[in-house]
């Protein structure tokens, strides 16, 4: 009888089997989901991230500049009118809003200077003799190498 009421309260045996064993597999699923977001963010915001003055840079076989850090844009446009980021500046106001574009030490951080092909050499100089007095070192000048390669 004892060997019974042992059997029917669900002795030894039924308990181990009833205990949880650890998961050895990994599960990969919200790994993918939050790869798959990241993806679209990504391709999202990519297109975003290009400066939004329109402007036709001249060609050249020169080659890319490697920047470490966020650099300052400056586009001139055909018509001659200038603009830090995706803002219009007066000429007056030039050092100023690239430094302040800049943030921190902005004076050390690389401006790159966008001119449309067609703006005279006069206005690009100018620019960079007014950046340059204004202690602006380290002054870049942008152009398109996508078709000068293939010519």
């Amino acid at each position: 009888m004892g060997m019974g009421a042992g059997g029917a309260s669900g002795g030894g045996r039924g308990r181990r089997r009833a205990r949880k064993r650890p998961l050895s597999e990994i599960n990969v699923t919200p790994l993918v989901d939050v790869m798959l977001v990241l993806l679209i963010i990504f391709m999202v915001s990519a297109p975003l991230i290009t400066v939004g003055v329109p402007v036709e840079l001249p060609k050249t076989e020169a080659s890319a500049v490697e920047v470490k850090e966020k650099p300052v844009a400056v586009s001139i446009k055909e018509d001659g009118s200038i603009y830090v980021g995706e803002a219009e500046v007066s000429w007056e106001q030039l050092p100023l809003r690239v430094a302040e574009e800049g943030g921190e030490n902005a004076t050390e951080k690389s401006v790159f200077i966008r001119a449309d092909g067609r703006v005279p050499y006069q206005a690009v100089a100018r620019v960079m003799a007014r950046l340059s007095s204004s202690g602006f070192t380290k002054l870049n000048l942008i152009t398109d190498t996508a078709e000068a390669a293939g010519a």
